[in-house]
C-alpha cells in the first residue's frame, strides 16, 4: 500500500513509478486504486498493463472487498495499492473508510511516501506519530519526496530510521516540468494524450534510479497469507472478455467509451458479461450510427470538453432520441446523464445534446456534487426495488439550470449528497433512468441483472413485433 500524509503529496507518481518498474523487472503486478477514482486507477492500469480494480469500504461491504482484492490479485503477481489522501483520513471520526482500515482489512505493508519539503527531523516526529496513532497499521517503509538534495536526504534518513525504526527505501529528488510531466499525473485522463506511454516510462527510470526497488519486493512478499471471509461473486468466477460472449442469443449492451465518456470500473463490464451480456463498445466521437442494440451504458467522463463534436453529430442523437422514446433501456451515469439532457451552455453558448432528458446544464468553477452518495430509491423505475438503498459517489463541476420535468420523476432520494435537483437524483423517463451518482456493482450487486433484464426484454418485444407484422 502506497500512503502519504495528504492529498498531493506525490503517491499517485510514485505508485505509477513503482508499478511499471517492477514491470521492467519482469514482475506481473496487480494494481489497485484505494476509493472511489477513474483517473489515477487509468494512470495504473497503464502502467501495469492488465486493469486496476477499486478497493472501496464506503460503497462495497469490507468483507466482499477482500474477496475481489484475493480474486482479483494473481498469484505470481505484486499487488500494488494506491491509497487515498492521508493514511488515516476518512468520513468519519474513527476513519472506517480510511486507507489505514483497508490496510488493516488487507493485512497489506505500508510504504509512506512524504513530502519533504522545507524539513528534516521534524518528518521523523511525524511518522512515529503514524506509528503510534494505529500499532495495528503495518507501517513498514518510507519513501521520501521532492528532496532537495543529498544533505537534505541524509538527515531526514537517518532521522527517520534512528528514531522510528522504519526503513527510508528511497529518495526522489524534486522534478522540474521540463524533465518530468509532474503537472499531468492525476489530472488528466490517460485516453486523451498519447504522451501517456512516455510519461509512464519517464517515471518507471525515475522509481529504478531513486527507489530500492528489491526492499519493496523484500517487503511485499512478506505480506502474510490471506483467505476470503465469504466466497467469490459470480462475476469473480466467470469474468471473461466482456465483448465475446459465446451464447448468440446474449443480449447486446452497447457501452459509449471513447475520451468523451471513459469512466467505467471495470467491475461494472464484468457484471454486466457475467450476467449475460455480450459487450459492445462504440464511440459518438467517431461514429454517427448506432450498432444493434438491446441496451444501453453511458458512464462519466467530460462531454463539455467535446461538446461542439457532440452536438455536430446530429444524426446519432437524433437516432438515440428516437430509441429512447421507443423504450429503449438506457443507464447513464453522470457524464451520460448530461449528454442524455437538452444542451450544455459553456461560456454562453448552446451546445444541444440528445434531448432525451428536458435538462440544460450550466457549469461551475467549484464542484458542485463531491463525495460519497447515499440514494434511497423511493419511486418506480426499471433497475431499483422501491425501498432499495445504495451507496455511491458523486464528481461534477456541472449544475441543472433548468429541469423541464415533475419532481416525481426523480426517483431516488439523496440521504447523503447533491444529487440532480433539491435534493433528488435519478432522473426516469421510459426505460431510461440517468444519475449523477457512481454504482460499483460489487456493491450494488443486483443492478447489473437488471439492466440485463431489461436488455432481454427489450429483445424479446423487438422479436414479438416482428412476429407480429
Amino acid at each position: 500500500m502506497i500512503s502519504a500524509l495528504r492529498g498531493g503529496s506525490g503517491k499517485t507518481i510514485l505508485s505509477i513509478g513503482i508499478i511499471a518498474a517492477l514491470c521492467r523487472r519482469g514482475k506481473t503486478v496487480s494494481p489497485f486504486k484505494k476509493g472511489p477514482d477513474y483517473i489515477d486507477a487509468g494512470w495504473l492500469a497503464l502502467a501495469a498493463g492488465r486493469p486496476c480494480y477499486n478497493l472501496d469500504t464506503f460503497m462495497v461491504p469490507p468483507a466482499r472487498v477482500l474477496t475481489s482484492f484475493l480474486f482479483r490479485s494473481s498469484h505470481q503477481a505484486i499487488a500494488v495499492i494506491e491509497g487515498n489522501r492521508g493514511l488515516y483520513d476518512g468520513i468519519d471520526i474513527d476513519g472506517t473508510t480510511s486507507t489505514a482500515e483497508l490496510a488493516k482489512l488487507l493485512q497489506t505493508p505500508v510504504l509512506m511516501c512524504i513530502d519533504a519539503t522545507k524539513t528534516t527531523r521534524t518528518m521523523a516526529a511525524v511518522i512515529a506519530g503514524c506509528e503510534q496513532f494505529d500499532r495495528d497499521v503495518p507501517l513498514r517503509g518510507v519513501i521520501l519526496n521532492r528532496v532537495a538534495g543529498a544533505r537534505h536526504e541524509n538527515i531526514l534518513r537517518r532521522s527517520i530510521e534512528t528514531h522510528c525504526g522504519v526503513p527510508v527505501l528511497g529518495a526522489v529528488p524534486k522534478l522540474s516540468r521540463q524533465n518530468f510531466p509532474e503537472r499531468h499525473m492525476g489530472l488528466v485522463p490517460t485516453p486523451e494524450h498519447t504522451w501517456a506511454r512516455e510519461s509512464v516510462a519517464a517515471i518507471a527510470a525515475m522509481a529504478e534510479k531513486h527507489i530500492d526497488l528489491s526492499a519493496l519486493i523484500d517487503i511485499a512478499s512478506r505480506a502474510p497469507f490471506l483467505q476470503p471471509s465469504e466466497p467469490p461473486s459470480t462475476t469473480e468466477i466467470t469474468a471473461v472478455d466482456p465483448t465475446t460472449a459465446v451464447d448468440r442469443a446474449a443480449p447486446r449492451i452497447g457501452i459509449m467509451r471513447d475520451s468523451a465518456f471513459q469512466f467505467y470500473y471495470p467491475e461494472n463490464i464484468e457484471a454486466l458479461s457475467s450476467a449475460g451480456a455480450k459487450i459492445v463498445f462504440f464511440s459518438p466521437l467517431a461514429t454517427d450510427s448506432i450498432p444493434t442494440l438491446d441496451a444501453l451504458y453511458i458512464g462519466g467522463g467530460f462531454p463539455e470538453t467535446h461538446a461542439e463534436k457532440l452536438a455536430r453529430n446530429v444524426r446519432f442523437r437524433k437516432k438515440l432520441k428516437h430509441l429512447a422514446e421507443n423504450g429503449f433501456p438506457i443507464y447513464a451515469e453522470c457524464g451520460g446523464l448530461m449528454y442524455l439532457g437538452k444542451e450544455l451552455i459553456l461560456d454562453g453558448n448552446s451546445y444541444p445534446m440528445a434531448g432525451v432528458l428536458p435538462i440544460s446544464y450550466g457549469f461551475s468553477k467549484r464542484p458542485q456534487g463531491h463525495g460519497y452518495t447515499v440514494v434511497s430509491v423511493e419511486r418506480p423505475n426499471p433497475y431499483f426495488a422501491v425501498g432499495s438503498q445504495h451507496r455511491g459517489h458523486e464528481f461534477h463541476y456541472s449544475r441543472v439550470l433548468e429541469w423541464g420535468e415533475q419532481e416525481a420523476d426523480l426517483v431516488f432520494r439523496m440521504e447523503r449528497g447533491a444529487g440532480i435537483w433539491k435534493g433528488r437524483d435519478g432522473a426516469c423517463r421510459n426505460n431510461v433512468l440517468a444519475t449523477y451518482t457512481h454504482l460499483h456493482a460489487l456493491g450494488a450487486p443486483s443492478w447489473a441483472e437488471a439492466v440485463v433484464n431489461m436488455a432481454r426484454a427489450y429483445r424479446l418485444g423487438i422479436s414479438k413485433r416482428e412476429e407480429t407484422n
